[in-house]
């Protein structure tokens, strides 16, 4: 009797771990690289971003990324660019949500003024670089769908389709390193007719208080353009104690002063 019973508790187990479905596993992955990266509070990095075009001439930007972690509703972010003179003061301001579009606002010194940006321009690139203006939001976990792809060692592939209809992707291919709290390696961009648009490589990673991992390295290759954005990263500062007082279109003006 107590051999039955084990075997058809054996088989119980087994049956459970086959009933998980693509979409469970896939969604269960996003949500421990989420997990895994929950408690940062707020961070202040300084970056050169170098654009190439597609006969490989390059141009250099300099500029300061501020990041409000917020766990009941999506980070919130303001970058502001430094150099060069042509794009000095101008500074962009995202409030990430869980559920429905987000909110970004765009500060041009040249007019003095602050600009929203429409939900319909979201897919429109962010100061001529290789990354689109919904780019710059937080990854929230409810902003997809999912599917489990495979596994290639520690490496897990999954598909997450962009539950916003105004979102200028069809699905994204991301790789999570499992080894690494579930660090996203790579992103595959498909465009609305579903061919592959973009890819983002993330690398020279570094971890900070122990938990937090942050590429200095991203890597922006739009295959339809030839066209690449390069960006580099110095050294996160996890100290700066943000509130949501610098995070307002006041705040976003000073910015960009």
């Amino acid at each position: 009797m107590k051999k039955i019973v084990l075997t058809a508790l054996a088989t119980v187990l087994t049956i459970g771990i086959y009933a998980q479905t693509a979409e469970d596993r896939g969604l269960e992955i996003a949500k421990a690289a989420e997990k895994a990266d929950l408690g940062f509070n707020s961070s202040i990095v300084t970056l050169t971003m170098t654009l190439k075009n597609k006969n490989g001439q390059t141009s250099q930007r300099s500029m300061v990324t501020k990041t409000l972690e917020l766990t009941e509703d999506g980070d919130k972010s303001l970058i502001a660019f430094n150099s060069p003179k042509d794009v000095k003061g101008t500074a962009t301001l995202t409030f990430t949500h869980k559920i429905g579009s987000d909110d970004q606002w765009l500060f041009l010194p040249s007019i003095k003024r602050v600009k929203r940006i429409s939900s319909n321009n979201k897919s429109g690139p962010f100061v001529g670089s290789e990354f689109a203006y919904e780019d710059l939001s937080s990854q929230e976990v409810e902003k997809y769908t999912y599917k489990f792809l495979e596994a290639k060692g520690d490496l897990l592939l999954v598909e997450q389709d962009p539950v916003d209809p105004k979102s200028g992707y069809k699905r994204r291919i991301v790789t999570y390193n499992k080894d690494k709290g579930y660090r996203i390696e790579k992103v595959d961009f498909y465009d609305r007719k579903n061919a592959l648009l973009k890819t983002l490589t993330y690398s020279d990673y570094k971890l900070y208080k122990n938990k937090f991992w942050r590429a200095a390295t991203f890597n922006m290759v739009n295959h339809q353009s030839n066209k690449e954005t390069l960006l580099k990263f110095s050294d996160y500062n996890f100290d700066a104690n943000l509130t949501e007082d610098d995070f307002t279109q006041a705040s976003l003006k000073r910015a960009g002063k």
